[in-house]
């Protein structure tokens, strides 16, 4: 099965738009009691499909668990150097620590031993005819990274300022206020 078959069951089984979404104008992020509407940016759009690939090849579903995995995964794997969606995977690794800190941890151990896919010179055509077990194949570095507590206590720091940066500048700023 190539992963265009796969990817359209992993669209179908989770109840997303066609392509991932790549051509809707906005996404959503599902949370427990409320779910937020977002832009959905030219570079996101573009790049979707690499996303949902990492969650058919380690098999994570789309709810916070799996992507807490994914977001562990994409920041050992150098995600971050591509703004701005490498911002959005910061967030989400520290929103997703706050509530799966092992999965955050596990995607990140196993990210080590990848490459990241959007990373790579393959087109998206090419990728699509792929089969999983080909996409592991071009990702699976020879030399896995080493695994490093304080690389990866680090990487947490980051993500959790980044997920709490907004509530400390809201109340910062709410506080200024109050007083002058």
């Amino acid at each position: 099965m190539t992963i265009a078959q796969k990817l359209d069951r992993f669209y179908t089984e989770n109840n997303l738009a066609e392509n991932g979404g790549e051509n809707e104008d906005f996404f959503s992020l599902q949370f427990k009691y409320f779910s937020l509407k977002l832009p959905n940016s030219d570079f996101r759009k573009k790049i979707v499909y690499i996303h949902d690939i990492q969650h058919i090849l380690f098999d994570c579903d789309t709810t916070w668990k799996g992507e807490a995995y994914i977001a562990g995964w994409e920041i050992a794997t150098g995600i971050w150097k591509h703004f701005p969606i490498g911002i959005m995977s910061i967030w989400a690794m520290g929103f997703s620590f706050l509530i799966h800190p092992k999965e955050v941890i596990k995607g990140y151990k196993k990210g080590l031993k990848y490459h990241g896919l959007i990373d790579q010179n393959i087109s998206k055509e090419s990728i699509m005819n792929l089969s999983l077990d080909e996409v592991n194949e071009l990702l699976l570095k020879n030399n896995p990274s080493n695994f490093s507590k304080t690389k990866l206590i680090i990487w947490l720091t980051i993500a959790l300022l980044f997920f709490f940066g907004p509530f400390m500048l809201l109340i910062a700023l709410s506080t200024f206020f109050l007083v002058y």
